[in-house]
């Protein structure tokens, strides 16, 4: 005896539907947390970019990382830019004493660090998945 199979496809997708779904939401909620956490580091550039033009100014510093994402999108200069000498290294740049003398016998520079901020809500909180609350993003660059 045959039996009658109509519906059979929309009861699986009905079944099936609730976990693509939310598989959907999740991709799309990372998709937008990557691209916020790039753009939270691009404002960090762009501080570091005021300062490298205009030399070091905290609060011209902290106008360029709030407005380059625009008004109102909640990125910040947090902590406060930071000016401080420094020797480059391999690693990056080790801090020093302005009056000192580098390693490679030069004297040391004088550099930047603009570190941004941005709080961060993700769509769905899924258990199990970190997704940091506050993206960052940080800058170096040498003024002198």
């Amino acid at each position: 005896m045959i039996r009658d199979r109509k519906g059979t496809a929309a009861i699986e997708f009905a079944l099936a539907s609730p976990f693509f779904l939310a598989l959907l939401i999740g991709l799309v909620d990372v998709g937008f947390g990557a691209y916020e956490s790039m753009q939270v580091q691009n404002a960090a550039e762009a501080g570091a970019l005021y300062a490298a033009k205009y030399g070091f100014s905290s609060a011209g510093i902290s106008a360029a990382v709030a407005n380059a994402l625009g008004a109102g999108s909640g990125v910040s200069a947090s902590p406060a830019p930071v000016e401080f000498c420094g020797c480059p290294s391999t690693s990056g740049v080790t801090s020093a004493s302005c009056t000192s003398t580098c390693a490679n016998g030069n004297s040391p520079g004088t550099y930047v660090q603009v570190d941004a901020a941005l709080p961060y809500q993700a769509i769905l909180s899924f258990p199990g998945l970190p997704i940091p609350a506050t993206l960052t993003g940080q800058s170096v660059v040498r003024i002198d």
